[in-house]
C-alpha cells in the first residue's frame, strides 16, 4: 500500500508510477479514459517479454505482442514510426529478447512526454493524492 509521500513521488517520473502497483493502476485508468491504454499495456508486455528464458516462449510471446500491438490493424495497435514497425516485422520470424526495444523506448517516451504530464494534472491523480493525504492524517491524528 502506498503512502502519501510515495503518491507525491510519482510526480517525479513515469518510472515511479510504472513500478508501483497502485500508481500503475491509476495511470492505466487515466490512459483508458484517454483511449490510449495500449501504450502502457505494450510497455508492460515488453517488460514481461524481456524476462522470458525459454526460446519457445520467446517466439510465442513475440508473436503475441506482434499480433496484439504491432501489425497493421492490431486490436491494440500502438503508434510507432514506419521504420521501427518495419524492423520488427522483418525480424519477428526469429525474435530476440531485444526485438521490441526500439518500439518500447518510443512508447515510453510518448508516455513520459505526453500522457504522464496530463495524468499529473488529472482528477484521477488528484483524487489519489487526496485519498493518501486523508489516510495519513487519520493515521497520525487518531484522537481527532
Amino acid at each position: 500500500r502506498s503512502n502519501a509521500g510515495e503518491t507525491m513521488a510519482w510526480s517525479e517520473s513515469v518510472d515511479t508510477v510504472l513500478a508501483n502497483k497502485e500508481g500503475l493502476a491509476a495511470f492505466r485508468a487515466f490512459l483508458k479514459s484517454e483511449f490510449s491504454e495500449e501504450n502502457v499495456e505494450f510497455w508492460l508486455a515488453c517488460e514481461d517479454f524481456k524476462k522470458t528464458k525459454s526460446s519457445t516462449k520467446i517466439a510465442s510471446k513475440a508473436r503475441k505482442i506482434y499480433s496484439d500491438f504491432i501489425q497493421a490493424d492490431a486490436p491494440k495497435e500502438i503508434n510507432i514510426d514506419f521504420h521501427t514497425k518495419n524492423d520488427i516485422s522483418e525480424n519477428i520470424s526469429e525474435p530476440t529478447l531485444s526485438c521490441f526495444d526500439a518500439a518500447q523506448r518510443s512508447i515510453y517516451s510518448l508516455m513520459a512526454k505526453d500522457s504522464f504530464p496530463r495524468f499529473l494534472r488529472s482528477e484521477v491523480y488528484k483524487e489519489l493524492v487526496k485519498k493518501h493525504q486523508d489516510r495519513n492524517q487519520k493515521r497520525w491524528l487518531p484522537f481527532l
